[in-house]
Parts: structure tokens; sequence; C-alpha cells
């Protein structure tokens, strides 16, 4: 692995670890060049209580590796997040800064009503 990826996985690894910590329910988001993934996990980390991503449907017959799909996929995760009665989170951006797509992710999911 680079060395690059390496340190983001070590960032990630030490947020995760906080938030086992503190047994929180966390949105965890993971980015590629074409798309953006994002899912809810039970405070045990056991279960996916909501997912979404680029990859659904409604979002994959226009561009998915821009800021306007991640808004999208945000508003979205946060929809299913609320019907599956979460409504307060930790935001887990799994070593990806917060700048860009992780950024407009998180901005329209509190936006749409998730608090983190």
């Amino acid at each position: 692995m680079t060395g690059k990826k390496v340190s983001r996985l070590r960032r990630a690894r030490k947020a995760r670890l906080k938030m086992h910590e503190l047994e929180i329910v966390h949105l965890c988001v993971f980015r590629s060049s074409q798309h953006i993934y994002a899912q809810v996990v039970s405070a045990s980390g056991n279960e996916v209580m909501a997912s979404a991503s680029t990859l659904d449907k409604k979002l994959r017959d226009g561009a998915t590796g821009n800021i306007n799909a991640a808004t999208k996929v945000g508003h979205i995760i946060a929809m299913r997040a609320k019907a599956a009665g979460v409504s307060r989170v930790a935001f887990d951006r799994s070593g990806f800064k917060y700048h860009g797509r992780v950024k407009a992710l998180a901005d329209a999911a509190r936006e749409a009503g998730l608090e983190f």
C-alpha cells in the first residue's frame, strides 16, 4: 500500500476506535474516484441500519463522482436513517479530508435532519 493510503487508514482506525469506545451510531462515508457511499452503522458495529450511494438507480443516470451527486447521497442517507429511527450520529469520514465531496455529503445530511 502507498504511504497516502496507509495514513488514511491510520486516521480512520483512530476515529473508529473512539466511536466504538463511546458506543455511538455513526455515519460512515467512503469515496472512490467515481462514486461515493454512505452507511449508518449501529453502535456495536454489527448492523448497517441505512445505506445510500451513487450506485442507487435514482442517482446512476447523471455524473456520480462530483459534489452534486454527494449532496444527493447525503440527503437520501438522512431520510433513510430517520426512517430507521436514527436522528443523531457521529460522522466517520474514513480518514478522508473534510473537504469537497465528503463535506458536501455531511452538509446535505445535516440539512435533511441528521445531527452530528
